[in-house]
């Protein structure tokens, strides 16, 4: 079951209900991580997906690059400085009045604008090249949208929305790659409910060619799901990862670190 991170309320009910069933069928209490499980999702779309890999996780909150040295050996080599990408999308949809979840719907609209119509910022975090910043960025789209609004001038939503949406992709592509370029990875694989956006999916592929092996999960295994959890649940079993009764949720903990 997944134990962290996440909202407290919602982890606390799931570890509880998993607790009681572990005492009344006497099977092994699997402690697991919220990322981890996203990232396997993709061994439930390819068999054939083994570890070493790097990986990049991207959802409403939290964006990482992660080195993936085994099922349950990882270290986040960059992250979010402030807001993650999922956010990012989901406050820019909510400045346009777009409905939720604005994310995917930012996304669907996006699919007809021109991504030329309004440049926007690609913003790097100094000295941490591979770690990523999106507060500018979201801050640069909605002054955009409240300065058109002032002057009663009337903005192209999928213009904005592509522009957007090329912007926040560049920035997670860029840093993905440039990562793989300088670890030496050729195995690429993507997490996470962002990893459902169109372009993200479409340009990595474009970007990736010959050169890397690129895993995406299926649309359907990109947002939460009971799929993913029992699928890394599986591999900490395995690592003799069982948690004793006194195991509690825990709101915020790294991906590379256990508590229970």
């Amino acid at each position: 079951m997944t134990y962290a991170p996440g909202l407290i309320g919602a982890l606390l009910v799931g570890v509880n209900f998993a607790k009681g069933l572990s005492l009344a069928t006497g099977k092994p209490l699997v402690p697991t991580h919220h990322l981890r499980s996203h990232i396997a999702a993709n061994y439930i779309s390819h068999k054939e997906l083994k570890p070493p890999f790097l990986c990049l996780v991207v959802s409403g909150g939290h964006s990482h690059i992660v080195e993936v040295r085994d099922y349950t050996d990882m270290r986040v080599i960059g992250r979010t400085r402030d807001d993650a990408a999922g956010e990012a999308f989901d406050k820019a949809a909510r400045a346009m009045g777009i409905p939720y979840p604005g994310g995917v719907e930012l996304d669907k609209i996006a699919e007809t604008g021109d991504d030329s119509a309004f440049p926007m910022p690609r913003p790097r975090v100094d000295g941490s090249p591979y770690d990523f910043s999106f507060s500018g960025l979201k801050t640069a789209v909605i002054n955009l949208i409240h300065n058109a609004s002032q002057k009663g001038e009337e903005l192209s939503v999928p213009d904005v929305c592509a522009s957007y949406r090329k912007a926040v992709v560049g920035c997670l592509t860029d840093n993905f790659l440039r990562a793989a370029d300088d670890l030496g990875y050729t195995t690429l694989v993507i997490a996470g409910g962002v990893s459902a956006n169109s372009l993200l999916r479409r340009e990595l592929t474009r970007l990736c060619g010959d050169r890397y092996k690129l895993y995406m999960p299926e649309k359907t295994l990109c947002g939460d799901n009971g799929a993913m959890v029992g699928s890394q649940a599986y591999y900490e079993y395995l690592a003799g990862h069982i948690a004793l009764s006194d195991l509690n949720a825990v709101a915020t903990l790294p991906i590379n670190e256990d508590k229970y």
